[in-house]
């Protein structure tokens, strides 16, 4: 009995001490990941191809050429991409040393712009911004031009995107995508350049190219996803929207040329066998001006309603365009050249968001492009005897900078001079900040008003404060009331 009881103590306590596991299965899922019959053919290009390989060659080959046939033809295509451009780039950065000061700094800046004019680099800017619009990608080399007017002879030689690929027809190593060559870090060391144009008639074959250091080339492109080396057209998300408008503005077009092409119909309303004077089907009547006519027995005319274009034709381009314009960030009225449907708050508010693109455009432009071709400018300018400043030549310097591009005109300039005065006077903003947002280097700004006091008090003339503050006689620097001005 004793043992009974001692075997039964011990089996409860070796299934207290292990447990029976039970494996309970989790079932999740996404609605997204399903596929059923309704959505089947709308996943169906769905891929997990890679970066590099959904953009592979002959996929961006044909983006460009369809990218560049629609801004060719049409109208608005050809708007957006220029004025995303002229936003942008505008009339080209200004550049502003902040690691050197005085004299020498402002001689350095001349000297730079006076450079960009000659090679205009504005009209490059705003070229290889069309091109990352309209093929994905812009390409530069840094070549020398001895026939620029200046000892710099630096210059900026824009390419195709097409002439950037790899020749010949052997598959690529695995550290290359199409044209370029990585180091194991993922830096590019080698471009290559085909030495002709594929579209061109002697560049068909793609055999002969042009090796160039990385460090020549200049690569403007949005990567989309991580590990992505070549761009794809921003206007790419919008072709299929562009060929739609083109083909409604087209039916449209057609629907009312058939309206207008029949003048009336004649009709009645007896049978078949009813005594209405026969007719010949299909037959014509020509029609004399400002006369009466007489019709059939039994038949009568309806002149036809001009029902084209329809009611729904403005609202539909105004859709579509508002989505193609979507992807470039940019908002209908720009898009379309139209604000009439658009109200103060609501311009300020969609421009808001444009222009935050704008800047991230113009900080990309800055590093992959502006800060590459002032260091190769300084690295050339140091080396030319009395072009700079013998202090900056011969001692280390401090080439910190800073670029400024035009600002952005105000929808209303009253509210905005308001704003500024009220936020310099409560010290929540600088003269810098203030400058920058108008794309002008302030300095020079200050310099300038300054002597243009100078001057107005050389001759004679008063300096009257705006909001009715006092005004300032030309030989004293005292503010006096303006009734003193005046009996003076």
């Amino acid at each position: 009995m004793l043992g009974t009881i001692l075997r039964n103590l011990r089996t409860i306590g070796q299934r207290s001490a292990a447990p029976e596991i039970r494996h309970v299965v989790v079932r999740a899922k996404y609605d997204a990941a399903l596929t059923t019959d309704e959505n089947r053919r709308h996943w169906a290009l769905a891929d997990g191809l890679s970066a590099d390989t959904a953009a592979s060659p002959q996929v961006r080959r044909i983006l460009r050429n369809r990218c560049r046939y629609e801004v060719a033809n049409n109208s608005y295509a050809r708007g957006i991409v220029l004025t995303l451009a002229n936003d942008a780039v505008g009339t080209g950065p200004r550049l502003q040393l902040t690691g050197i000061d005085g004299d020498d700094a402002r001689t350095i800046e001349r000297a730079f712009a006076a450079w960009s004019a000659a090679i205009d680099l504005p009209e490059k800017l705003r070229l290889l911004r069309m091109a990352q619009a309209e093929d994905g990608e812009g390409f530069a080399l840094l070549t020398s031009n001895p026939a620029l007017p200046m000892p710099v002879t630096l210059d900026l030689r824009l390419v195709e995107a097409d002439q950037i690929a790899t020749p010949g027809i052997e598959p690529l190593p695995e550290n290359a995508v199409d044209g370029i060559v990585f180091d194991d870090a993922g830096n590019p060391i080698v471009y290559h350049l085909l030495t002709a144009h594929p579209g061109s008639g002697r560049g068909g074959i793609r055999l002969d190219a042009e090796r160039v250091a990385a460090a020549a080339v200049i690569h403007l492109f949005r990567p989309d996803r991580p590990g992505q080396r070549r761009g794809v057209p921003e206007l790419t998300p919008a072709l299929p929207l562009f060929a739609q408008l083109r083909r409604y503005t087209l039916a449209v077009l057609g629907a009312a040329e058939t309206a207008a092409d029949f003048a009336g119909i004649l009709y009645t309303d007896s049978p078949a066998s009813g005594e209405a004077d026969a007719v010949e089907p299909m037959d014509t009547i020509q029609l004399e001006k400002r006369s009466l006519l007489t019709m059939p027995g039994g038949w009568r005319m309806e002149q036809m309603r001009a029902e084209q274009p329809s009611t729904t034709y403005a609202e539909f381009k105004h859709e579509i365009l508002n989505e193609l314009a979507r992807c470039l960030n940019m908002p209908f009225n720009i898009a379309a050249g139209n604000s009439s449907g658009y109200n103060y708050a609501s311009g300020r508010l969609d421009h808001q968001v444009y222009y935050k693109a704008l800047r991230v455009d113009q900080a990309r432009i800055c590093h992959q492009v502006l800060d590459r071709i002032f260091a190769a400018w300084v690295r050339e300018a140091i080396l030319v005897e009395g072009f700079l400043p013998q202090r900056v030549r011969t001692t280390a310097t401090d080439w910190s900078h800073q670029w400024f591009w035009d600002g952005h005109e105000h929808v209303d300039p009253a509210k905005e001079a308001t704003a500024q005065a009220k936020r310099l006077e409560s010290h929540t903003t600088t003269l810098a900040d203030e400058y920058a947002r108008r794309g002008q280097d302030w300095e020079h700004q200050l310099r300038q008003r300054a002597r243009e006091i100078t001057l107005m008090r050389d001759l004679g003339l008063e300096l009257k404060p705006a909001n009715g503050g006092p005004s300032v006689l030309p030989d004293s620097p005292d503010p006096v009331p303006a009734e003193e001005v005046a009996d003076a």
